[in-house]
């Protein structure tokens, strides 16, 4: 069976249609986005005021973008270990819980970077 693959422009278009799918049902599926996303609507704009340069502004917002990142492999993990299978299994548990730690690294990492940048300005 022969499937033919989409290449160029028509790939870049199916491929921004796909990611689009892919945050529709993340946001519709998955709390913790949805909290992380109202988390990232309040930090951004005070990123924007609180940071002195404009690579504080980039940090401090990157690491904002990284906690939806490592969400969406998060859910992209959580999502394959349920296709497989519901039933418990010790590899299951230690994908899911391998990727839930990614996240709360990312969060954690939120946290340090706005501290590093933040903190001296409390002096």
């Amino acid at each position: 069976m022969s499937v033919s693959k989409k290449t160029g422009l028509t790939h870049l278009i199916h491929a921004f249609k796909w990611s689009l799918s892919g945050i529709k049902t993340t946001f519709r599926d998955e709390a913790a986005f949805r909290q992380e996303l109202c988390l990232i609507v309040v930090c951004f704009p005070l990123a924007l005021w609180l940071g002195r340069t404009e690579t504080e502004v980039i940090l401090m917002i990157g690491s904002l973008i990284i906690v939806l990142i490592v969400e969406f492999l998060n859910t992209a993990i959580e999502a394959a270990i349920d296709r497989i299978g519901l039933e418990h299994h010790v590899l299951s548990k230690k994908a899911k819980d391998a990727g839930s730690a990614a996240v709360m690294f990312s969060i954690l990492n939120v946290f340090f970077v706005w501290g590093v940048i933040l903190i001296p300005q409390l002096k």
